[in-house]
Protein backbone atom coordinates (compact mmCIF):
# COMPACT_ATOMS: atom_id res chain seq x y z
CA UNK A 1 0.00 0.00 0.00
CA UNK A 2 1.06 3.58 -0.34
CA UNK A 3 2.93 4.72 2.38
CA UNK A 4 1.48 8.25 2.15
CA UNK A 5 -1.97 7.37 2.51
CA UNK A 6 -1.12 4.37 5.68
CA UNK A 7 0.27 7.39 7.37
CA UNK A 8 -2.51 9.58 7.23
CA UNK A 9 -4.66 6.83 8.26
CA UNK A 10 -2.40 5.85 11.33
CA UNK A 11 -2.72 9.38 12.49
CA UNK A 12 -5.95 10.10 11.75
CA UNK A 13 -7.08 6.92 13.81
CA UNK A 14 -5.12 7.65 16.61
CA UNK A 15 -6.28 11.52 16.73
CA UNK A 16 -9.80 9.95 16.32
CA UNK A 17 -9.90 8.00 18.88
CA UNK A 18 -7.77 10.34 21.35
CA UNK A 19 -10.59 12.86 20.36
CA UNK A 20 -13.07 11.42 22.28
CA UNK A 21 -11.63 12.31 25.73
CA UNK A 22 -10.75 16.08 26.25
CA UNK A 23 -14.21 16.92 24.72
CA UNK A 24 -15.69 14.84 27.83
CA UNK A 25 -13.53 16.30 30.17
CA UNK A 26 -13.54 19.92 29.03
CA UNK A 27 -17.31 19.40 29.28
CA UNK A 28 -17.83 17.57 32.13
CA UNK A 29 -15.33 20.03 34.47
CA UNK A 30 -17.41 23.04 33.46
CA UNK A 31 -20.52 20.73 34.84
CA UNK A 32 -18.11 19.84 38.03
CA UNK A 33 -17.86 23.86 38.33
CA UNK A 34 -21.40 24.66 38.53
CA UNK A 35 -22.27 21.54 40.85
CA UNK A 36 -19.90 22.10 43.61
CA UNK A 37 -20.51 25.70 43.36
CA UNK A 38 -24.40 24.72 43.60
CA UNK A 39 -23.20 22.77 46.84
CA UNK A 40 -21.01 25.77 48.55
CA UNK A 41 -23.78 28.32 47.74
CA UNK A 42 -26.86 26.49 49.34
CA UNK A 43 -25.37 23.44 51.69
CA UNK A 44 -27.34 21.01 49.98
CA UNK A 45 -25.68 17.68 50.64
CA UNK A 46 -26.80 16.13 47.25
CA UNK A 47 -24.34 18.57 45.69
CA UNK A 48 -21.45 17.40 47.11
CA UNK A 49 -22.54 13.70 46.13
CA UNK A 50 -23.12 14.98 42.44
CA UNK A 51 -19.67 16.52 42.23
CA UNK A 52 -18.10 13.92 44.02
CA UNK A 53 -19.40 11.24 41.56
CA UNK A 54 -18.79 13.23 38.36
CA UNK A 55 -15.60 13.33 39.44
CA UNK A 56 -14.81 10.10 39.16
CA UNK A 57 -15.96 10.11 35.52
CA UNK A 58 -14.29 13.27 34.93
CA UNK A 59 -10.80 10.94 36.36
CA UNK A 60 -11.07 8.53 33.83
CA UNK A 61 -11.64 10.10 30.86
CA UNK A 62 -8.66 12.41 31.69
CA UNK A 63 -6.62 9.30 32.18
CA UNK A 64 -7.76 7.64 29.32
CA UNK A 65 -7.14 10.80 27.24
CA UNK A 66 -3.57 11.62 28.33
CA UNK A 67 -2.99 7.71 27.51
CA UNK A 68 -4.39 7.84 24.12
CA UNK A 69 -2.92 11.42 23.19
CA UNK A 70 1.10 10.61 23.69
CA UNK A 71 1.09 8.30 20.79
CA UNK A 72 0.44 11.42 18.36
CA UNK A 73 3.97 13.53 19.42
CA UNK A 74 5.71 10.20 18.17
CA UNK A 75 4.18 9.85 15.14
CA UNK A 76 5.22 13.27 13.91
CA UNK A 77 9.03 11.78 14.32
CA UNK A 78 8.31 8.92 12.89
CA UNK A 79 5.75 9.43 10.18
CA UNK A 80 6.24 13.09 9.46
CA UNK A 81 9.33 13.90 9.74
CA UNK A 82 9.35 16.77 7.43
CA UNK A 83 6.47 18.28 8.41
CA UNK A 84 7.71 18.18 11.83
CA UNK A 85 10.74 20.15 10.62
CA UNK A 86 8.66 22.59 8.68
CA UNK A 87 6.46 23.74 11.57
CA UNK A 88 8.56 22.93 14.57
CA UNK A 89 9.44 26.40 15.32
CA UNK A 90 5.58 27.45 15.43
CA UNK A 91 4.56 23.77 16.91
CA UNK A 92 6.73 23.93 19.22
CA UNK A 93 5.93 27.28 20.97
CA UNK A 94 2.59 26.37 20.92
CA UNK A 95 3.12 23.07 22.16
CA UNK A 96 5.46 24.01 25.07
CA UNK A 97 2.42 26.71 25.78
CA UNK A 98 -0.14 23.74 26.05
CA UNK A 99 2.65 21.66 28.19
CA UNK A 100 3.44 24.70 30.97
CA UNK A 101 0.58 26.28 30.89
CA UNK A 102 -2.11 24.00 30.87
CA UNK A 103 -1.24 20.04 31.45
CA UNK A 104 1.09 20.86 34.72
CA UNK A 105 -1.77 23.36 35.83
CA UNK A 106 -4.91 20.76 35.06
CA UNK A 107 -3.17 17.54 36.40
CA UNK A 108 -1.32 19.28 39.23
CA UNK A 109 -4.49 20.32 40.91
CA UNK A 110 -6.54 17.47 39.60
CA UNK A 111 -4.61 15.51 42.98
CA UNK A 112 -6.91 18.09 44.93
CA UNK A 113 -10.07 17.64 43.11
CA UNK A 114 -9.45 13.60 43.82
CA UNK A 115 -8.18 13.16 46.84
CA UNK A 116 -8.82 16.76 48.76
CA UNK A 117 -12.44 16.36 49.57
CA UNK A 118 -11.74 15.30 53.35
CA UNK A 119 -8.03 17.14 53.55
CA UNK A 120 -8.64 20.52 52.31
CA UNK A 121 -11.33 23.25 53.05
CA UNK A 122 -13.85 23.87 50.34
CA UNK A 123 -12.88 27.09 49.38
CA UNK A 124 -8.93 25.70 48.34
CA UNK A 125 -11.38 22.91 46.72
CA UNK A 126 -13.44 24.61 44.54
CA UNK A 127 -10.42 26.80 43.59
CA UNK A 128 -8.63 23.38 42.61
CA UNK A 129 -11.91 22.49 40.51
CA UNK A 130 -11.53 25.52 38.79
CA UNK A 131 -7.88 25.23 38.11
CA UNK A 132 -8.64 21.71 36.70
CA UNK A 133 -11.22 23.16 34.24
CA UNK A 134 -9.28 26.44 33.10
CA UNK A 135 -6.42 24.06 32.36
CA UNK A 136 -8.18 21.61 30.20
CA UNK A 137 -9.91 24.38 28.51
CA UNK A 138 -6.17 25.92 27.95
CA UNK A 139 -4.84 22.49 26.90
CA UNK A 140 -7.71 23.10 23.71
CA UNK A 141 -6.80 26.82 23.13
CA UNK A 142 -3.14 25.60 22.40
CA UNK A 143 -3.62 22.58 20.09
CA UNK A 144 -6.37 24.67 17.90
CA UNK A 145 -4.07 27.33 17.90
CA UNK A 146 -1.54 25.20 16.41
CA UNK A 147 -3.84 23.42 14.11
CA UNK A 148 -5.34 26.94 13.44
CA UNK A 149 -1.78 27.60 11.92
CA UNK A 150 -1.86 24.86 9.37
CA UNK A 151 -4.91 26.23 8.70
CA UNK A 152 -4.15 30.06 8.53
CA UNK A 153 -0.79 30.70 8.70
CA UNK A 154 0.40 33.77 9.96
CA UNK A 155 3.40 35.92 11.92
CA UNK A 156 5.56 33.96 9.96
CA UNK A 157 8.44 33.76 7.45
CA UNK A 158 10.29 31.27 5.48
CA UNK A 159 14.16 30.24 6.27
CA UNK A 160 15.70 28.19 4.33
CA UNK A 161 18.17 24.94 5.95
CA UNK A 162 20.06 22.71 4.72
CA UNK A 163 17.46 20.10 5.53
CA UNK A 164 14.82 22.26 3.45
CA UNK A 165 12.36 25.42 4.09
CA UNK A 166 11.02 25.88 7.83
CA UNK A 167 8.69 28.26 9.15
CA UNK A 168 10.05 30.74 11.82
CA UNK A 169 7.94 32.77 13.90
CA UNK A 170 8.41 36.68 13.60
CA UNK A 171 5.32 37.72 15.62
CA UNK A 172 4.21 35.46 18.34
CA UNK A 173 0.88 36.81 18.81
CA UNK A 174 -0.19 36.92 15.31
CA UNK A 175 0.47 33.73 15.14
CA UNK A 176 -1.53 32.96 18.40
CA UNK A 177 -4.64 34.80 16.66
CA UNK A 178 -4.24 34.00 13.08
CA UNK A 179 -7.09 34.27 10.81
CA UNK A 180 -8.90 31.18 12.07
CA UNK A 181 -7.86 30.41 15.46
CA UNK A 182 -10.64 32.50 17.36
CA UNK A 183 -13.80 31.09 15.38
CA UNK A 184 -12.51 27.48 15.49
CA UNK A 185 -11.45 27.85 19.35
CA UNK A 186 -15.02 28.68 20.01
CA UNK A 187 -17.04 26.57 18.19
CA UNK A 188 -14.33 23.24 19.35
CA UNK A 189 -14.91 24.27 22.84
CA UNK A 190 -19.41 24.91 22.41
CA UNK A 191 -18.37 21.34 21.17
CA UNK A 192 -16.91 20.02 24.22
CA UNK A 193 -19.18 21.59 26.39
CA UNK A 194 -21.71 19.67 24.40
CA UNK A 195 -20.08 16.46 24.94
CA UNK A 196 -19.84 16.42 28.98
CA UNK A 197 -23.65 17.72 29.31
CA UNK A 198 -24.69 15.10 27.15
CA UNK A 199 -22.69 12.87 28.99
CA UNK A 200 -24.50 13.94 32.30
CA UNK A 201 -27.67 14.12 30.59
CA UNK A 202 -27.52 10.26 29.38
CA UNK A 203 -26.87 9.05 32.79
CA UNK A 204 -29.17 11.10 34.48
CA UNK A 205 -31.91 10.08 31.86
CA UNK A 206 -30.47 6.11 32.55
CA UNK A 207 -31.34 6.33 36.63
CA UNK A 208 -34.55 7.95 35.75
CA UNK A 209 -35.87 5.29 33.83
CA UNK A 210 -34.56 2.70 36.24
CA UNK A 211 -36.35 4.21 39.18
CA UNK A 212 -32.86 4.66 40.52
CA UNK A 213 -30.84 7.75 42.42
CA UNK A 214 -33.75 9.90 41.34
CA UNK A 215 -33.19 12.73 43.55
CA UNK A 216 -29.10 12.90 42.41
CA UNK A 217 -30.56 12.33 38.68
CA UNK A 218 -33.11 15.02 38.46
CA UNK A 219 -30.34 17.42 39.83
CA UNK A 220 -27.99 16.48 37.61
CA UNK A 221 -30.23 16.17 34.72
CA UNK A 222 -31.04 20.09 35.26
CA UNK A 223 -27.04 21.00 35.93
CA UNK A 224 -26.69 19.34 32.07
CA UNK A 225 -29.52 20.47 30.57
CA UNK A 226 -28.73 24.21 31.38
CA UNK A 227 -24.70 23.80 29.91
CA UNK A 228 -26.16 21.69 26.97
CA UNK A 229 -28.83 24.77 26.25
CA UNK A 230 -26.38 27.26 26.81
CA UNK A 231 -23.57 25.42 24.40
CA UNK A 232 -26.01 24.12 21.35
CA UNK A 233 -27.13 27.46 20.89
CA UNK A 234 -23.38 29.38 21.05
CA UNK A 235 -22.50 26.48 18.84
CA UNK A 236 -24.61 27.91 16.11
CA UNK A 237 -23.66 31.50 16.31
CA UNK A 238 -19.81 29.71 16.35
CA UNK A 239 -20.60 27.47 13.78
CA UNK A 240 -21.95 30.18 11.42
CA UNK A 241 -18.96 32.43 12.39
CA UNK A 242 -16.90 29.67 11.68
CA UNK A 243 -18.23 29.01 8.32
CA UNK A 244 -17.57 33.25 7.22
CA UNK A 245 -14.47 32.90 8.02
CA UNK A 246 -13.33 29.38 5.95
CA UNK A 247 -15.44 30.97 2.96
CA UNK A 248 -12.54 34.23 3.24
CA UNK A 249 -9.87 32.44 4.16
CA UNK A 250 -10.29 28.44 2.48
CA UNK A 251 -12.50 29.23 -0.05
CA UNK A 252 -11.85 25.25 -1.98
CA UNK A 253 -12.87 23.75 1.38
CA UNK A 254 -16.02 25.75 1.70
CA UNK A 255 -16.99 25.30 -2.01
CA UNK A 256 -15.86 21.46 -1.11
CA UNK A 257 -18.44 21.63 1.64
CA UNK A 258 -21.35 22.59 -0.22
CA UNK A 259 -20.15 20.59 -4.16
CA UNK A 260 -20.21 24.50 -4.91
CA UNK A 261 -18.44 23.97 -8.67
CA UNK A 262 -19.33 27.38 -10.00
CA UNK A 263 -18.02 30.70 -9.17
CA UNK A 264 -20.99 33.02 -7.82
CA UNK A 265 -24.01 32.82 -5.11
CA UNK A 266 -23.79 29.79 -2.85
CA UNK A 267 -26.41 27.68 -2.43
CA UNK A 268 -26.44 26.05 0.88
CA UNK A 269 -27.76 22.38 0.90
CA UNK A 270 -29.71 20.81 3.46
CA UNK A 271 -28.59 17.46 2.20
CA UNK A 272 -27.16 15.56 -0.71
CA UNK A 273 -24.93 13.93 -2.92
CA UNK A 274 -22.30 15.22 -5.18
CA UNK A 275 -21.76 13.78 -8.27
CA UNK A 276 -17.90 14.72 -8.75
CA UNK A 277 -17.56 13.26 -12.02
CA UNK A 278 -20.32 15.71 -13.74
CA UNK A 279 -20.07 18.11 -11.00
CA UNK A 280 -23.05 18.43 -9.68
CA UNK A 281 -24.87 18.36 -6.37
CA UNK A 282 -28.36 16.86 -6.17
CA UNK A 283 -30.08 17.63 -3.21
CA UNK A 284 -32.18 19.92 -1.31
CA UNK A 285 -31.11 23.24 -1.27
CA UNK A 286 -32.39 26.57 0.88
CA UNK A 287 -33.80 28.97 -1.46
CA UNK A 288 -31.00 31.50 -2.85
CA UNK A 289 -32.43 34.64 -0.96
CA UNK A 290 -32.18 32.81 2.61
CA UNK A 291 -28.99 31.01 1.45
CA UNK A 292 -27.48 35.05 0.42
CA UNK A 293 -29.14 35.97 4.13
CA UNK A 294 -27.42 33.70 5.97
CA UNK A 295 -24.14 34.12 4.21
CA UNK A 296 -23.88 38.03 5.23
CA UNK A 297 -23.55 39.09 1.79
CA UNK A 298 -20.98 36.99 1.06
CA UNK A 299 -20.71 36.77 -2.45
CA UNK A 300 -19.81 35.73 -5.04
CA UNK A 301 -18.25 32.77 -3.52
CA UNK A 302 -15.26 30.76 -5.68
CA UNK A 303 -16.00 27.75 -7.02
CA UNK A 304 -14.17 24.35 -7.36
CA UNK A 305 -13.28 25.26 -10.97
CA UNK A 306 -11.64 28.32 -10.16
CA UNK A 307 -8.65 25.51 -8.27
CA UNK A 308 -6.52 23.29 -9.92
CA UNK A 309 -7.56 19.74 -9.78
CA UNK A 310 -4.35 18.88 -8.04
CA UNK A 311 -5.34 21.46 -5.09
CA UNK A 312 -9.31 20.50 -4.79
CA UNK A 313 -10.17 18.44 -1.76
CA UNK A 314 -12.48 15.60 -1.85
CA UNK A 315 -15.67 16.71 -2.43
CA UNK A 316 -18.92 14.16 -1.62
CA UNK A 317 -16.55 13.38 1.24
CA UNK A 318 -16.82 16.63 2.96
CA UNK A 319 -20.20 17.42 2.06
CA UNK A 320 -21.58 14.77 3.70
CA UNK A 321 -19.27 15.33 6.92
CA UNK A 322 -19.76 18.36 6.69
CA UNK A 323 -23.39 18.14 6.67
CA UNK A 324 -23.65 15.81 9.33
CA UNK A 325 -22.12 17.84 11.68
CA UNK A 326 -24.80 20.38 11.01
CA UNK A 327 -27.75 18.19 11.02
CA UNK A 328 -26.50 16.83 14.39
CA UNK A 329 -25.74 20.14 15.48
CA UNK A 330 -29.28 21.46 15.20
CA UNK A 331 -30.55 17.92 16.73
CA UNK A 332 -29.09 18.84 19.35
CA UNK A 333 -30.27 22.12 19.58
CA UNK A 334 -34.05 20.85 18.99
CA UNK A 335 -33.13 18.12 21.82
CA UNK A 336 -32.06 20.46 24.75
CA UNK A 337 -34.61 22.79 24.31
CA UNK A 338 -37.16 20.63 24.22
CA UNK A 339 -36.03 19.18 27.05
CA UNK A 340 -35.04 21.91 29.44
CA UNK A 341 -38.75 23.09 28.53
CA UNK A 342 -40.43 19.94 29.69
CA UNK A 343 -38.06 19.98 32.70
CA UNK A 344 -38.93 23.80 33.37
CA UNK A 345 -42.89 22.64 33.36
CA UNK A 346 -42.37 19.64 35.44
CA UNK A 347 -42.72 17.23 32.87
CA UNK A 348 -39.64 15.68 31.24
CA UNK A 349 -39.29 13.04 33.91
CA UNK A 350 -42.75 11.26 32.92
CA UNK A 351 -41.74 10.92 28.91
CA UNK A 352 -40.44 7.76 28.77
CA UNK A 353 -39.51 7.90 25.28
CA UNK A 354 -37.96 11.25 25.25
CA UNK A 355 -35.57 9.80 28.26
CA UNK A 356 -34.75 6.83 25.92
CA UNK A 357 -33.60 9.54 22.94
CA UNK A 358 -31.45 11.59 25.86
CA UNK A 359 -30.19 8.12 27.32
CA UNK A 360 -28.32 7.85 23.88
CA UNK A 361 -28.19 11.51 23.27
CA UNK A 362 -24.43 11.42 24.25
CA UNK A 363 -23.48 9.91 20.71
CA UNK A 364 -24.63 13.39 19.16
CA UNK A 365 -21.97 15.44 20.29
CA UNK A 366 -19.46 12.52 19.96
CA UNK A 367 -20.46 11.87 16.63
CA UNK A 368 -20.60 15.68 15.59
CA UNK A 369 -17.00 16.45 17.07
CA UNK A 370 -15.77 13.42 15.04
CA UNK A 371 -17.38 14.58 11.60
CA UNK A 372 -16.35 18.30 12.11
CA UNK A 373 -12.95 17.83 12.98
CA UNK A 374 -12.22 15.64 9.94
CA UNK A 375 -14.23 17.81 7.32
CA UNK A 376 -11.69 20.68 8.79
CA UNK A 377 -8.55 18.48 8.46
CA UNK A 378 -9.98 16.39 5.12
CA UNK A 379 -11.18 19.79 3.80
CA UNK A 380 -7.59 21.33 3.74
CA UNK A 381 -6.21 18.61 1.29
CA UNK A 382 -4.31 18.54 -0.19
CA UNK A 383 -1.99 20.99 1.86
CA UNK A 384 -0.48 19.81 5.45
CA UNK A 385 0.22 23.70 5.87
CA UNK A 386 -2.89 25.45 3.87
CA UNK A 387 -1.10 26.99 0.53
CA UNK A 388 2.83 26.34 1.73
CA UNK A 389 3.22 22.80 2.25
CA UNK A 390 1.77 19.79 0.76
CA UNK A 391 0.86 16.48 2.54
CA UNK A 392 2.77 14.20 0.72
CA UNK A 393 5.93 16.34 1.25
CA UNK A 394 5.49 16.22 4.70
CA UNK A 395 6.69 12.47 5.13
CA UNK A 396 9.45 11.19 6.51
CA UNK A 397 11.70 10.35 3.77
CA UNK A 398 13.41 6.40 5.18
CA UNK A 399 9.61 5.58 6.53
CA UNK A 400 8.78 2.29 4.52
CA UNK A 401 4.79 1.21 4.17
CA UNK A 402 4.77 -1.94 6.10
CA UNK A 403 6.28 -0.42 9.19
CA UNK A 404 3.13 2.02 9.24
CA UNK A 405 1.00 -0.94 8.08
CA UNK A 406 2.72 -2.79 11.53
CA UNK A 407 2.60 0.22 13.62
CA UNK A 408 -1.19 0.67 12.95
CA UNK A 409 -2.27 -2.71 13.35
CA UNK A 410 -0.88 -2.93 16.88
CA UNK A 411 -1.79 0.59 17.64
CA UNK A 412 -5.75 -0.83 16.82
CA UNK A 413 -4.97 -3.66 19.25
CA UNK A 414 -3.93 -1.31 21.91
CA UNK A 415 -7.10 1.07 21.22
CA UNK A 416 -9.18 -1.30 21.16
CA UNK A 417 -8.26 -2.51 24.45
CA UNK A 418 -7.97 0.73 26.28
CA UNK A 419 -11.69 1.51 24.73
CA UNK A 420 -12.88 -1.81 26.49
CA UNK A 421 -11.42 -0.84 29.74
CA UNK A 422 -12.45 2.68 29.68
CA UNK A 423 -15.95 1.12 29.00
CA UNK A 424 -15.78 -1.27 31.54
CA UNK A 425 -14.88 1.01 34.11
CA UNK A 426 -17.74 3.56 33.47
CA UNK A 427 -20.12 1.00 33.03
CA UNK A 428 -19.15 0.14 36.40
CA UNK A 429 -19.04 3.14 37.54
CA UNK A 430 -22.58 4.08 36.61
CA UNK A 431 -24.00 0.78 37.63
CA UNK A 432 -22.60 1.41 41.09
CA UNK A 433 -24.14 4.78 41.11
CA UNK A 434 -23.23 7.71 43.58
CA UNK A 435 -22.68 6.43 47.06
CA UNK A 436 -24.88 7.50 49.87
CA UNK A 437 -21.90 8.46 52.43
CA UNK A 438 -21.75 11.36 49.96
CA UNK A 439 -24.56 12.86 51.19
CA UNK A 440 -22.97 13.70 54.54
CA UNK A 441 -19.76 15.16 53.92
CA UNK A 442 -17.20 14.71 56.44
CA UNK A 443 -13.60 16.02 57.09
CA UNK A 444 -12.77 19.73 56.76
CA UNK A 445 -15.49 20.28 54.08
CA UNK A 446 -18.32 18.82 55.91
CA UNK A 447 -21.27 21.02 56.94
CA UNK A 448 -21.06 22.55 60.74
CA UNK A 449 -23.46 21.04 63.18
CA UNK A 450 -23.28 22.42 66.73
CA UNK A 451 -24.64 20.48 69.37
CA UNK A 452 -27.97 22.26 71.05
CA UNK A 453 -27.64 24.24 74.45
CA UNK A 454 -30.20 22.44 76.27
CA UNK A 455 -29.09 18.67 74.70
CA UNK A 456 -28.10 16.14 77.61
CA UNK A 457 -24.66 14.86 77.69
CA UNK A 458 -23.56 11.71 76.75
CA UNK A 459 -23.75 8.27 78.73
CA UNK A 460 -20.44 7.74 79.96
CA UNK A 461 -19.54 4.00 79.55
CA UNK A 462 -19.33 2.30 83.47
Amino acid sequence: MDVLLLSRIQFAFTVAFHYLYPPLSIGLGVCLVIMEGLWLKTGNPLYHQMARFWTKVFALTFAIGVATGIVMEFEFGTNWATYSRYVGDVFGSALAAEGIFAFFLESGFLAVLLFGWDKVSRKVHYFATWMVCLGAHFSAVWIVVANSWQQTPAGFRIEETPFGPRAVITDFWAMVFNPSSVDRLSHTLMGCWQAGAFLVISVSAFYLLRRRHEAFAKASMKVGLAVAVVASLMQLVTGHSNALGVIKNQPAKMAAFEGHYETGELPIYLFGWVDEKNERVRGVALPLPLSRLMLGGMTPVKGLREFPPEDRPRVNTNFQLYHLMVGIGFGLIALSLAAAFLCWRGRLFNQRWLLWVLVFSVLGPQIANQAGWFAAEMGRQPWIVYGLLRTSEGLSAVVKAEAVLTSLILFALIYVLLFAVFVYLLNDKIKHGPDDADLVPTGKLALPSRPKPDAAPPAQPV
